[in-house]
């Protein structure tokens, strides 16, 4: 992990730290299993750790964020101009919490709904070449 990435985990209460570790993993674990993703660019945007298909140019960029204005949860932010959060929405409507079409919104003191997760993760990673 670059280590301007790591001061923003670093920066964070120890259970939204914990929660945004394990998205990364989750991340990192899924573009080692889906095809033609490659290797990902770890990096920051707005300040906040992000995840780029740089080499395959296949996805959309995945952004992990917390807030202490909602200490309580944590977000994976998607670009709002494609319509990822839409096709999220319509496949998770009760396992997962949305903002508008921008991010998926996680409570940390519940259980990480990794599946679905993983998916909205290998769509978004995806979204460029099913685009083509």
């Amino acid at each position: 992990m670059p280590a301007h990435v790591a001061a923003v985990f670093d920066a964070c209460p120890a259970a939204a730290r914990e929660r945004l570790l394990a998205l990364r993993r989750l991340i990192f674990d899924t573009a080692a299993t889906t095809d033609g993703v490659g290797p990902l660019t770890e990096t920051l945007k707005w300040g906040e750790p992000a995840y780029l298909t740089e080499v395959s140019r296949s996805g959309s960029t995945i952004r992990l964020g917390w807030k202490a204005s909602r200490p309580q949860q944590c977000a994976v932010y998607f670009n709002c101009k494609t319509t990822l959060v839409d096709t999220f929405r319509s496949l998770f409507p009760e396992e997962l919490v949305f903002e508008g079409n921008r991010a998926i919104l996680l409570d940390l003191s519940t259980p990480l709904p990794e599946m679905p997760l993983a998916l909205c993760f290998s769509m978004a990673m995806t979204y460029r070449r099913e685009k083509r």
